[in-house]
């Protein structure tokens, strides 16, 4: 019988991340990679997290899952699955968490499995971990996750090494490697970065079909609002290690309250947009900088910024169950 979270377990968000602040300690500096992040996620829901490269978006899921290194730190905050907080948990009771309980898609493949070791004995330890299957159990289980996923012929694939599958092939593996042990919640950080746009939509369409069989709950991570539209229930947008915009997808997408966000929206590419010669596609001047200046982190790059934006902005709700951290009146 698979080991599962018991079913007594408190009602609540599934996960419920509080003041989260993870900060890495450098000689030039102390970069706060999160400054205070806030995210609950329910059972089954699909969350997407949005934001350019350097925004937190990865450090939090590493920070969820206590994969922290140094020179990096988790200096405050709770984070609470399933109402327990795993901050205070050791190291081994940890691991137990980790592919048991949440489980991870990389943004690699590549980096994600072992090349010196076949598909079949990756996913079975993961099984061995976190199961009592015996072996021919844990055989039958692996050949259905990789039928699931969509490997053709896998009783030919299941003593293939990683170098042997494509790209696309190889993140199928990785995704029936993070079901294995039937998750309640799976991370997946920028899962079709290294894939063309082709392969992309297919690993999406199937990570969409996966989370609703096995009813987890879904985080995913990405820089392309495009994609969260299509996939999820709720979007939360970062900006420099914070959370500046929160709410239903459909809300956030229609009508954006952060400037951030309106300028995401508006650099995405549209198959009705008029190409004039020589235009470049809109975008967000400047880039996001490594050490954020006082006030909010935005303003100079915002086209709206004025006087007050010199202090951070406090998040605040807003219509229809949203969040935003802006000094603006929305």
């Amino acid at each position: 019988m698979e080991a599962r979270t018991p079913v007594d377990a408190p009602r609540g968000p599934l996960l419920n991340v509080k003041g989260l602040k993870t900060y890495f300690h450098l000689f030039g500096g102390t970069v706060k990679a999160l400054d205070g992040i806030d995210l609950q996620v329910r059972e089954q829901e699909t969350v997407g997290v949005v934001g350019e490269s350097g925004g937190g978006k990865s450090v939090m899921a590493f920070s969820i899952l206590r994969l922290i290194d140094s020179p990096g730190k988790i200096e405050a905050g709770e984070i609470f699955f399933r109402g327990e907080d795993l901050l205070t948990k050791s190291e081994a009771e940890m691991r137990r968490v980790r592919g048991r309980d949440i489980a991870m898609v990389f943004q690699d493949p590549m980096t994600a499995l072992n090349p010196l070791h076949t598909v079949h004995d990756q996913i079975d330890e993961m099984l061995c971990l976190h199961t009592d299957l015996g072996g021919k159990e844990r055989r039958e289980k692996i050949l259905s996750l990789l039928r699931e996923v969509g490997i053709p012929d896998p009783e030919e694939r299941l003593r293939a090494y990683p170098h042997q599958f494509s790209g696309g092939m190889l993140q199928r593996v990785v995704i029936a490697t993070a079901l294995a042990a039937r998750p309640r919640l799976i991370i997946a950080d920028e899962p079709t970065t290294a894939l063309d746009v082709t392969v992309q939509a297919q690993i999406l369409r199937l990570m969409e079909e996966m989370v609703k069989r096995h009813r987890a709950a879904l985080i995913l991570i990405t820089h392309d609002l495009a994609v969260v539209a299509n996939l999820t229930q709720r979007v939360a947008v970062m900006y420099c290690g914070r959370i500046v915009e929160e709410g239903p997808t459909e809300e956030v997408v229609r009508s954006p309250l952060h400037p951030y966000t309106r300028g995401l929206l508006h650099s995405i590419p549209s198959l009705n947009q008029k190409r004039v010669k020589g235009k470049r596609l809109p975008q967000i001047p400047g880039a996001a900088p490594s050490l954020p200046p006082l006030g909010c982190a935005f303003a100079p790059r915002c086209p709206v910024a004025f006087g007050l934006c010199a202090e951070v902005p406090q998040t605040r709700p807003a219509e229809n169950g949203r969040l935003v951290a802006c000094h603006l009146e929305v």
